[in-house]
């Protein structure tokens, strides 16, 4: 679709603009002085804030063979309502978990006529598959995932340093990242009190050290190596100047965090709550406050959603058992709400969310050139944001196949009026408006 959109507040990589943005063939052909008049029809946003599209590189979207607790539908209409044209989904937990062609292609398959974003794919490094790694990385997989600890999933095994030794000479020359859930469990001591569900105890049960010697072990790698290793949602905040460090040294590392750690805190999860079970844990304020400086650093290089539903059944909500639930956030629709709530209060602008949320996470993809950015010759990926209004997380508002989130009942800064992927109004008014047109991404392509 050929058009114009209009605000007095368009953000560009220049900074904010009264500006005219010309789309034409999904593109971005030009940007002009507000006043200018155009051929073309003009929707005027008046004062609302023009922003480009998120990427999330980190979702667990569970198809095929866990469509029961997520999906590729209802996932990306989500995303589209969050203000997201292009996601990355997980290699597990869907069923088959993603680790060979025939699983790749699988899933590939489940998603066609699906998609109503963009989205692309992560293969899984596992004890014994190093003979698949390079058939998915020529492929067109993104990125190769692996666990330092057990993911949950019996089909998706934890490795070892071998077999990252062997994942990291395989992407050499690919120009995709390893990324790592970076936790090594070196057990820890039941003390007299814990109790299954007490949020205190099950925190003592994942302690920041086996983050520590998780990215102990990366940093050395990634020194070794000279290869991109990307250390999934850091939980953390004792990491961080380890990580300032080795990238002060010039390792290829990058790091990510996700909106539950930037929101939450320790001090407020009551016992039972295990809507806010997640591995790594969520910890307490003064950790926040760290992450919190560590992305105005620099250290931490984007945020992600690491959106990871379930059954509700799964998270024993009514027995409240820490050990039982399934652990994981369901918060994909609301990363930007969220996230803007919290840099309201500590004086972040608009811009570093953006480039935490849209340019960073495109660049890491590889599809900087193209997203990320209002600019000319970028797809046409773009939010009319408001900024300003306030509004309460209900269930009905969510496109989650399931709607149990601790944002429940939360009172959030931040609404996302209208979004367009490559120029066509996917969303507005809460409200999917087109057929599933998003695209498949594949490296390379």
């Amino acid at each position: 679709m050929n058009l114009c959109i209009k605000s007095k507040n368009i953000l560009t990589p220049d900074g904010l603009k009264e500006a005219l943005i010309i789309i034409e063939n999904g593109l971005i052909k030009d940007i002009v002085n507000h006043a200018e008049n155009s051929e073309l029809p003009v929707e005027d946003f008046g004062e609302l804030l023009i922003m480009p599209a998120l990427t999330d590189t980190h979702v667990h979207i569970n198809e095929p063979g866990r469509e029961d607790w997520e999906g590729f539908e209802t996932a990306t209409k989500a995303a589209a309502a969050g203000g997201i044209t292009t996601l990355v989904d997980m290699p597990l937990n869907s069923s088959p978990v993603t680790i060979d062609i025939d699983s790749l292609n699988m899933k590939i398959h489940s998603a066609e006529n699906k998609l109503f974003v963009d989205c692309g794919f992560y293969g899984g490094v596992i004890p014994g598959n190093s003979d698949m790694l390079s058939g998915m990385i020529d492929s067109g997989v993104l990125g190769l995932k692996a666990f330092m600890t057990d993911s949950g999933i019996d089909e998706f095994p934890f490795v070892n340093e071998s077999d990252l030794r062997i994942a990291l000479k395989k992407i050499e020359g690919n120009n995709i990242p390893l990324l790592v859930h970076a936790e090594i469990d070196c057990g820890f001591i039941k003390e007299k009190n814990y109790s299954e569900f007490s949020y205190s105890s099950f925190l003592k049960s994942r302690p920041s050290e086996w983050e520590l010697k998780a990215i102990d072990i990366l940093i050395r790698l990634s020194r070794e190596f000279d290869q991109h290793i990307h250390i999934v949602h850091l939980s953390s905040a004792e990491s961080v100047n380890k990580i300032s460090e080795a990238k002060s040294e010039g390792l290829k590392i990058t790091v990510e965090t996700c909106p539950h750690y930037l929101f939450f805190s320790s001090d407020e999860i009551k016992d039972k709550q295990t809507l806010y079970k997640c591995a790594p844990p969520i910890r307490n304020d003064h950790n926040r406050e760290k992450l919190w400086e560590a992305l105005k650093d620099g250290v931490i290089d984007f945020i992600v959603s690491d959106h990871s539903p379930c059954h509700p059944d799964l998270k024993c909500i009514e027995e409240g058992s820490f050990e039982k639930a399934w652990g994981g956030i369901s918060s994909l629709q609301l990363g930007l709400p969220a996230v803007w709530t919290e840099c309201r209060k500590r004086g972040i602008s608009i811009q570093t969310v953006s480039k935490l949320m849209s340019n960073n996470t495109a660049e890491f993809i590889g599809q900087g050139d193209k997203k990320g950015k209002i600019k000319i010759g970028y797809n046409a990926d773009i939010v009319a944001f408001d900024p300003d209004r306030k509004f309460k997380v209900t269930e009905e508002m969510l496109f989650h196949k399931h709607k149990k989130t601790p944002y429940l009942n939360r009172e959030l800064f931040g609404t996302v009026e209208t979004v367009f992927m490559n120029g066509n109004k996917i969303y507005e008014n809460g409200k999917i408006l087109t057929e599933p047109n998003g695209k498949i991404i594949l490296n390379g392509n």
